[in-house]
Formats: C-alpha cells, structure tokens, sequence
C-alpha cells in the first residue's frame, strides 16, 4: 500500500532520474557539438602535418572573397613599351586537333650541344622528343607512349651513368577525378637514347609533378612528388632502396598539390622539399629536411582567397643576396566552367628573408599567368622575369598570352608585352637554341577550351638581339 510519504519520495525519485537524464542528453549534445570539430581539426591536423593550433588559425584567416589583391610594397601598373625581339615559329608535329602540351623541358638531352625539347602531350598521352639536329633542323620522336595524361617532365641522370633519364608525372586523367589512376614513370637511358621504362609507382593519386634529388643523404637520387588528386591528394617522397627499388614516404594528405621543388631552402646542407598545394588550401609548404629524410612540414605563406588560382612555383635568388627565393604564380582557372582568368591573377615573389621567413610581393597583375621564368635578358646583371598565359580573356584580341617583366631595379618591375598569340599557353621554358649567346624561349599551347582561332602546339620563340641595355632600362621617377 502507497503512503503520502512514500508516493511522494517516488515524485522526487523520479524528478531526479529526469534531471540526470537530460544531463546525460545535454553532456552527449554538447561532445557532439565540441567533438565533431575538435574531431575535424585532429583530421586536418593529421593530413596537413600542422599543429590544430596552426589549423585553426588558418581556418579563421580564410575567407570567401574573391575579388580580393594580395597585398605587397611593389607598383603593380608599371607597363613599358613593346619590343618586338622575339620571333616565333612552329617546331615538332603538325596537328590536326587543338593540342594539350602539359609541360616542355628546354634541354640537350644526346649531349651534342645543340638544346632539344621535352614534350609532354595529354592529347596524344605521349612524352616525345623534338631533337634539334643539324642545328635550326627539329624532328620529333615519340620516346614513351600510352601514358595517360603526363603532367611534368624532368631530365636529369638519375642512375649517375653519365647520361640523361627522364622523370614523368602521369595525371592519368586531364580532368578532376578521385580514382587513383596516377603513376610515377622514369624512362632509363642506355646512353645512347633508347629508353627503359621503369614504372616507380603506381594507382595512387594522380601525379601532377616529380623532381629527382638525394634526400637522405645516401648518394643516390630519391624522388619528390606531388598528387594533385581531386579530394584526396597527397605530398610524399620515394626512398630509393638501390637496383630500381623504391619505399614511398607519406608527408602530407592535402589535395590539390601541383609542383614541388627540391633545394636547400635553409642553407643548412641538405635538400628541402618546396610544394605549392591548391584545390582545397592556396599555400606554400616547405618540409625541411633534417638531411636523412624526416621532414617537418612549414607553412611559408597562403592565401585569404579560396579561388586564387595557384598554378605553379620556380625557385631563384631574385635579388641575389645569396638566399633562394620563390617566384609563384596564380593563374588557374580549371574550377571554372567555361574557364576564365579572374582580376586576382598575377606574378608574386616570396622573398627569403632568412630563418624560413618569406616576405609576400605583388610583382604585376597578369590573368591566367602561368610558368614565370627568370633570365637577365638585357645584360644590366639583374634578373627580369617572363610569363605566359593560359587563360586570359581571349575574347579580347588585345589580352597577351606571353609577358616580359623588366627588373629596373630597386626590387620594382615593368610590364612589357610580348605576343597575344598562340593563346592558351601553358607553360615556358628558356635557353640558347642557336647558340649565339642570346635567350630564346619555348611554349606548349593546352587548348582545352575556346576559342580555337589563335592555336599552337610547340613555338620556338628566337631573339633577334633588338633588346639592348641602353633600350630596356629605365628608371623609376
């Protein structure tokens, strides 16, 4: 039988489990909102090798703008005047088909010291070689075929034989996909220019750039590699074990990752691993070498701006003061559809101020800039740069595809044209075709898009000599 007292106790009883109930919900509600992002950060901090510190910092610096300028101490507007010292002409195959030329390497590959060109063809999948022979005479060879979207080329003796191997990138597909279709291929050279391929690895993400280096100072040539993927990208470096076996090491799982760079970025006597990721974060990464290949990843600088377009870095002592800088630019715009340069585009320098600091400049604005490459070519003893374009407003008959950036000193730059066709170009690479002691220039069109009028696959670009330092130089008033 129920009393008053004991029907009372049960009310309490009862108020009570209610009340720790809730506690309970509220407690599991409250890990649920605290925990998923501390969750989250942990998984950011586990792929970028950053503190969640670091992560978070980064997080709140981010915004969605898009019409934002980086900032910087130099005048962008500077322009000079048009000199015409650049003569193009056509080289390699004929198409028939708007080409998609990846990448080129300006390089003497038979040593018979005349420059040939590296060609990397994602219409044709091939990697062939424009042999400049006798001198002014260009015939192409298909040197590896089959190879599905190569993305980046570097000649270099990897096996330390005498003679010159070749490191690709294949993407295996142009376009942005999740599946894990690239690859890392070396083709051996038998000094005599037959080649061997070596297939390193394999059905990983796709592979948008590889450079060869000692990294753990062993003797011989390891590898660095950066995958673009599409969600799921990846930063690593392959061990070479001896006798064509390799060991990958994982240093990063942020996707979007298009060049990397080997060089001793902190003169400290062994090679660093520079990256510029895109896609998901726009940064610079450094993983600095402790010179036997345990790396520690470091944030060098990124952007604000989510679309800023990030396609590409090249390492140069731009003010020569003995410390290696990085020449970057910002030009992509694969996220758009069609695809179309934005305002923010341009050329940045980050200068090495010493002790992994980087000082951020604003070179010059210049839409779907791509491949900047530095050579003195007025002889005043500095360094001027040049750039091209794939994807300025082609619309527009006057938007250039080809850039000179004259150094005049003071660490201030102008902008000259070169050429507003072809258009779509990719990328750029400088030497001494001829020999006469002056800088030439190659370019590959990447004609993925319209329009279709103003098209080329590989152009020869060769100096008349009209530039002069008395011509070029100016001051700035």
């Amino acid at each position: 039988m129920n009393t008053p007292s004991m029907a009372k106790n049960n009310t309490v009883a009862k108020r009570q489990k209610k009340g720790i109930n809730s506690i309970v919900i509220f407690i599991i509600i409250l890990s649920i909102f605290v925990g998923i992002p501390v969750w989250l950060l942990n998984y950011q901090s586990q792929k970028s090798g950053m503190s969640m510190g670091k992560v978070l910092q980064r997080k709140f610096n981010r915004t969605t703008t898009t019409d934002s300028l980086p900032g910087g101490n130099l005048n962008t507007n500077l322009v000079g005047e048009k000199i015409n010292f650049l003569v193009p002409r056509p080289i390699g195959q004929p198409f028939t088909e708007p080409p998609q030329i990846s990448n080129i390497v300006a390089t003497d590959l038979d040593n018979d010291g005349l420059l040939d060109v590296i060609v990397c063809d994602t219409k044709n999948n091939t990697v062939s070689w424009i042999r400049q022979f006798p001198i002014d005479i260009y015939t192409e060879t298909v040197l590896v075929k089959d190879l599905i979207a190569p993305a980046h080329a570097q000649v270099i003796d990897f096996d330390k034989d005498g003679d010159n191997d070749i490191m690709i990138a294949v993407l295996g597909m142009l376009f942005p996909s999740n599946d894990k279709i690239g690859s890392v291929v070396i083709i051996e050279n038998d000094g005599k220019c037959n080649f061997k391929k070596h297939l390193i690895v394999e059905k990983i993400a796709r592979v948008s750039d590889v450079r060869a280096g000692d990294l753990d100072g062993d003797g011989d040539m390891d590898l660095a590699v950066a995958q673009f993927g599409y969600d799921d990208g990846e930063t690593r470096w392959i061990e070479n074990l001896g006798n064509w076996n390799f060991k990958s090491h994982i240093l990063q799982n942020l996707s979007g990752p298009i060049n990397v760079e080997i060089v001793d970025i902190d003169n400290d006597g062994d090679l660093d691993i520079i990256s510029v990721v895109s896609q998901e974060w726009e940064e610079i990464y450094c993983y600095v070498n402790d010179g036997k290949g345990n790396f520690q990843p470091k944030l060098l600088w990124g952007s604000n701006n989510e679309d800023f377009g990030s396609s590409g870095i090249k390492i140069c002592d731009l003010n020569k003061d003995g410390k290696p800088d990085i020449l970057y630019t910002n030009g992509d715009a694969f996220d758009y559809i069609p695809p179309r340069g934005r305002p923010w585009h341009g050329v940045q320098w980050l200068e090495n101020k010493g002790n992994m600091n980087f000082e951020f400049h604003r070179i010059c604005n210049f839409i779907g800039s791509y491949s900047v490459r530095p050579v003195d070519i007025d002889g005043d003893g500095d360094l001027d740069l040049f750039a091209v374009s794939a994807f300025n407003l082609w619309e527009n008959t006057d938007s250039q595809s080809f850039i000179w950036i004259e150094n005049i000193g003071n660490n201030q730059f102008k902008k000259h044209d070169i050429s507003n066709t072809p258009t779509h170009l990719l990328t750029l690479e400088p030497g001494d075709f001829n020999n006469d002691g002056l800088t030439d220039f190659v370019t590959g069109g990447m004609h993925t898009y319209a329009p279709f009028d103003r098209m080329d696959r590989i152009t020869l670009w060769m100096n008349n000599g009209t530039i002069k330092k008395s011509d070029a130089r100016s001051e700035i008033r």
